[in-house]
C-alpha cells in the first residue's frame, strides 16, 4: 500500500503508562473488626480505604477500580453496583412477547458538591450505600454460622472481573481483524493503537485461620499466577498460612503492619505503585513464608501428612473410611505407609590404648608387623 501512494504510514504506539485496574477485596468479618474496633474501627478504615482509592483514580486518567466485601456468609459487589441487565415482563402477562423496559434500576441520584470531583462522589456513594445494604441484610444467624469469612469467593469475583476488564481492553482492533488494510484506509496518516490493561488485587483481611477455604483460595491462586495478575495482601489482624502463600505465589506485597491505625500510610507507600512503577522501585518483602498446607479431612494445617497418589490431596490421618480418597475416590493403602520409628544403632566403642602408649592394632603387640618393601640396590 505504501509503494502505491508513496504516503509512510505507520502505528503510532501510546508511550503513556497503561491503564492500571485495582480490585480491592475488603474483609468485612464482623467478629474480627469487633477485636480490632480499640485500635481501628471499620469506619475509620474504610474513610483511609476511599482516600485510597481516589488516589488510584487520580494518579491516571484510565484507571479503573473494583471493591469485593468478603462477608461470612458471602461475596458481595461494593463498586460497580452490579446491575440487573434482564428486562421485566408486563404484569398483566401478555403473551405477545413485550416487555418492560422502564422497570430497571435507575442509578443513585448523588448530591451535588462543588469541593469534591464528581467521579470521586459517585464511587464514594456506591460503596457506602451497599456495604449499609449489606451490613443490613446480615442476620444473627449469619453471624453464628461461621466466625471467618468467605475469601474463595470473593477472589473467584475479582478474578472474573479481570479477565473481563482485560478482554474489553484487548489491544486487538475489531476493524483491522475484519479487514488488516482498513486501518490505513483512513484519512488519517497516524493510527493509534490500544494499551493493555494492568491488573492487580489487593487483599484487606483482618481473619485469622482460612485452612476451611483451602481448595478454593488455592485455585483462584494458581489461576491468578497463570494470567500473572499480583496478590497484594494487608493483614491488619490475625495470621494465615493461605495468604503469604498467595503473595509469594503471585509476586505480590506482604505485609503485617505493628500498628493498624497507620493504615492509609501502609496503604499509599507500599500498595499504591502498580505493576509497571513497581519496577523502578524496591518494594518490601517478607523475611520468610510458611509453605505448610492444610489437610483435606480436617482444613488443618498440618506439618506431616499423607499423599494421594492420585489427585494429590493431602490428609493428616490414615484412617479414612474405607482407606478411600475423600477427594477422587481412589484406593489408598496410608496405614501400610506409615514407617515404625527405626530402633538406633549402637555405636561401635573405640579401641582403647595399651599402657605402654601402643595401639592394639599398631605394630609391636601382639600383632605381627608386616614385612617392608624391598629396597633396589
Amino acid at each position: 500500500m505504501n509503494a502505491i501512494d508513496g504516503t509512510d504510514r505507520q502505528i503510532k504506539a501510546d508511550d503513556r503508562p497503561p491503564p492500571s485496574l485495582l480490585a480491592i477485596v475488603l474483609d468485612t468479618n464482623p467478629h474480627a473488626w469487633a477485636h480490632l474496633s480499640s485500635v481501628l474501627p471499620l469506619s475509620a478504615a474504610i474513610s483511609n480505604l476511599l482516600v485510597f482509592i481516589n488516589a488510584h483514580l487520580a494518579s491516571g486518567n484510565a484507571n479503573e477500580i473494583a471493591v469485593i466485601a468478603s462477608h461470612t456468609h458471602k461475596a458481595e459487589w461494593l463498586y460497580p453496583t452490579p446491575k440487573d441487565n434482564l428486562p421485566r415482563r408486563r404484569p398483566n402477562g401478555a403473551a405477545n412477547g413485550d416487555i418492560e423496559i422502564n422497570g430497571l434500576p435507575k442509578e443513585p441520584s448523588v448530591p451535588e458538591n462543588p469541593n469534591k470531583y464528581r467521579q470521586f462522589a459517585v464511587l464514594e456513594n456506591a460503596i457506602l450505600s451497599n456495604f449499609s445494604k449489606l451490613l443490613d441484610s446480615t442476620t444473627e444467624r449469619d453471624l453464628a454460622s461461621t466466625p471467618t469469612t468467605q475469601v474463595g469467593g470473593a477472589l473467584s469475583l475479582a478474578l472474573s472481573y479481570v479477565a473481563k476488564s482485560t478482554l474489553l481492553h484487548s489491544p486487538v482492533d475489531s476493524l483491522a481483524g475484519d479487514n488488516p488494510l482498513s486501518a490505513l484506509a483512513d484519512s488519517e496518516t497516524v493510527h493509534t493503537a490500544r494499551v493493555s490493561l494492568t491488573s492487580r488485587i489487593l487483599i484487606v483481611s483482618v481473619s485469622g485461620d482460612l485452612a476451611n477455604q483451602y481448595i478454593p483460595v488455592m485455585n483462584s491462586i494458581f489461576a491468578a499466577q497463570r494470567k500473572r495478575i499480583p496478590i497484594d495482601i494487608l493483614k491488619l489482624a490475625g495470621d494465615t498460612v493461605l495468604l503469604q502463600q498467595a503473595s509469594d505465589a503471585t509476586g505480590g506485597v506482604y505485609m503485617k503492619p505493628e500498628r493498624p491505625e497507620g493504615l492509609l500510610q501502609y496503604l499509599m507507600m507500599a500498595f499504591l505503585p502498580d505493576s509497571t512503577a513497581r519496577r523502578s522501585l524496591i518494594m518490601p518483602s517478607t523475611s520468610g513464608v510458611d509453605f505448610r498446607a492444610a489437610c483435606f479431612c480436617h482444613r488443618k494445617v498440618v506439618d506431616i501428612g499423607f499423599v494421594c497418589s492420585v489427585c494429590l490431596s493431602i490428609f493428616c490421618t490414615p484412617d479414612l473410611p474405607s482407606n478411600l480418597c475423600l477427594t477422587c475416590g481412589s484406593y489408598l493403602s496410608l496405614r501400610s505407609a506409615q514407617i515404625a520409628t527405626p530402633a538406633l544403632i549402637p555405636r561401635k566403642k573405640k579401641k582403647k590404648k595399651r599402657a605402654g602408649g601402643t595401639d592394639s592394632a599398631t605394630p609391636g603387640g601382639n600383632t605381627p608387623a608386616g614385612s617392608g618393601t624391598p629396597m633396589h640396590a
